[in-house]
């Protein structure tokens, strides 16, 4: 027997293993069967996802009585668009919105910036301590994070060579966000897929390690760059124990803190509208870099000229 001959059979005997083989498949029962049940699978599923934030969208402009009354009816007496502007403006989300960002943001460049060089070290520099290192950060994953909290705390208020306490500052969130070991042992893993060809085709051309860095890992890793903002982003987004530990000046509270502070005082309607403005910025972001989860790593062309 042919070796071609062996790889059609094996192909064969591959697509036909399954729940339903491909003979089955086609008889028109089954496949109208199937098809039923994906069209319910789908159904299901957008209604788990979409159903909650279609109704806290709908809430965030219905007034408050509707929403008591008839939390599934469709604007029974009308739109409160009035919501919206009460949230923004007299609940102050104005503020914490911007606190938000700018914790959020902070947080998003410096998670990166270790993941990466941290990536880059142990993947492509590869020194003689590389295999220790990464023992390292891979251990510090079994770590419980609720364990960290009293020792991370401590160094906050008493910082070693500072001498100020970081509470109630952006630092007190941006440097601890940075020591993420997962992103480190996710970017590593991925620095690890590129082609050492291209590596060292840089090298002959004389790029230096920083020029290796800035000019062919990165442009090549935009996938994992994705990822890991995504990640970083609204990790931080919707963290709430440590920014409520180390936050405590209700000014530069970000929204996960102040929400339910404000929440006994604030009408039910206006907070609901508060609540979808918090929704609204993290669901934009994923719908905008979801792409990189489907994306393969996309380097064919790296290794071409």
């Amino acid at each position: 027997m042919s070796t071609l001959t062996i790889h059609k059979t094996r192909k064969a005997v591959t697509s036909s293993r399954g729940l339903i083989s491909d003979f089955e498949r086609r008889k028109p029962g089954i496949r109208v069967s199937v098809a039923g049940v994906n069209v319910l699978l789908f159904l299901f599923l957008m209604l788990a996802c979409l159903g909650p934030m279609y109704l806290l969208v709908k809430s965030a402009v219905t007034p408050t009585q509707d929403t008591l009354r008839a939390p599934l009816s469709f604007f029974p007496n009308g739109a409160a668009w009035d919501n919206l502007d009460q949230a923004w403006n007299h609940v102050q989300v104005s503020r914490y919105f911007l606190n938000t960002i700018v914790l959020a943001v902070g947080s998003w460049f410096f998670q990166l910036l270790v993941a990466t060089t941290g990536g880059y070290v142990l993947s492509v520099l590869r020194p003689k301590y590389a295999g220790v290192l990464n023992a390292l950060v891979v251990c510090t994953l079994f770590v419980p994070s609720v364990v960290l909290l009293v020792p991370l705390y401590l160094t906050v208020l008493n910082p070693p060579l500072l001498g100020t306490s970081l509470l109630n500052s952006v630092w007190a969130i941006w440097l601890p966000a940075g020591a993420s070991a997962f992103n480190v042992v996710l970017v590593t893993r991925f620095f690890d897929s590129l082609p050492r060809e291209v590596f060292e085709a840089a090298k002959v051309d004389g790029a230096g390690p920083f020029s290796l860095f800035w000019r062919v890992v990165l442009p090549m890793s935009k996938p994992i760059l994705g990822v890991v903002s995504v990640f970083a982003f609204i990790a931080s987004w919707k963290d709430f124990l440590w920014p409520m530990l180390v936050l405590k000046n209700p000014e530069v509270q970000p929204l996960s803190v102040r929400l339910p502070a404000i929440q006994a005082q604030t009408d039910l309607g206006v907070f609901l509208a508060a609540l979808a403005i918090s929704t609204a910025v993290p669901v934009v972001f994923f719908l905008v870099f979801q792409k990189f989860f489907l994306s393969g790593a996309g380097m064919s062309g790296a290794v071409k000229g």
